[in-house]
């Protein structure tokens, strides 16, 4: 809006006039609201990059979370792993155990991860080592002193065959899984091969006269006495 004041004619210049342009309060007001988008849009922009930083803050946390969670996972699936293959192990030790005490008597002994019993009948040597295959065992090895000694305290003196023989060829004695006889507990004077038919061996030997260590005979094979049986627990 203009506002006019009273001309005045300078001596040199005649018949002009001059005016002032003043600003009034309504052209004050119309420059601020000129200014206000400008300052809403500075707002706005400093509202949305907070709000796109509380979302990458936000967006990184999850981040964080979600691979602490695959990795909380994947210790879980391992440890699952190890349990089912736990689980696997310890049923096939109960069936194991179970296919063992299906064919092992009540009064059967333990020694050293093996199971000992022996049978009831006399018969010769391949009929007990017969009774012993059955029953998913074999005529007793014996490969040390101390197992010597607990069969000898577990059966005390009753003759019985164990897993040694030389029938394949004489004085050569193996036992039943073919390996050779390298610890040895026989008798004075045995083996002696009397009569050449004796090819078999027993062990509780009447004539050893030792009440903690019983010893070793060859018999005939056909000769009837009870067998000792072993069932390793492997």
């Amino acid at each position: 809006m203009l506002k006019w004041f009273k001309c005045k004619y300078p001596h040199n210049l005649k018949h002009t006039c001059f005016y002032v342009h003043l600003p009034l309060g309504g052209d004050i007001a119309e420059s601020k609201c000129s200014r206000l988008p400008v300052v809403c849009l500075g707002l706005l922009c400093v509202l949305l990059l907070t709000a796109i930083t509380v979302l990458w803050i936000k967006f990184n946390n999850l981040t964080i979370e979600r691979d602490q969670l695959q990795t909380s996972y994947t210790n879980l699936t391992i440890e699952r792993d190890q349990l089912q293959t736990s689980y696997t192990n310890l049923t096939i030790e109960r069936d194991h155990f179970v296919s063992v005490f299906i064919f092992i008597p009540e009064d059967c002994r333990y020694f050293h991860f093996s199971f000992y019993y022996i049978s009831t009948e006399k018969k010769s040597w391949s009929e007990s080592r017969k009774f012993c295959t059955e029953r998913g065992a074999d005529l007793v090895i014996i490969n040390s002193r101390e197992e010597q000694e607990f069969i000898s305290k577990a059966f005390g003196s009753s003759e019985a065959w164990i897993g040694l023989t030389d029938t394949e060829k004489e004085g050569v004695w193996k036992w039943v899984d073919n390996s050779t006889l390298t610890t040895k507990f026989w008798w004075t004077g045995e083996p002696n091969d009397y009569d050449r038919n004796e090819d078999c061996a027993i062990t509780g030997y009447r004539g050893a006269g030792s009440e903690h260590l019983s010893t070793w005979a060859d018999y005939p094979c056909d000769h009837p006495v009870v067998g000792i049986c072993e069932k390793k627990k492997n």
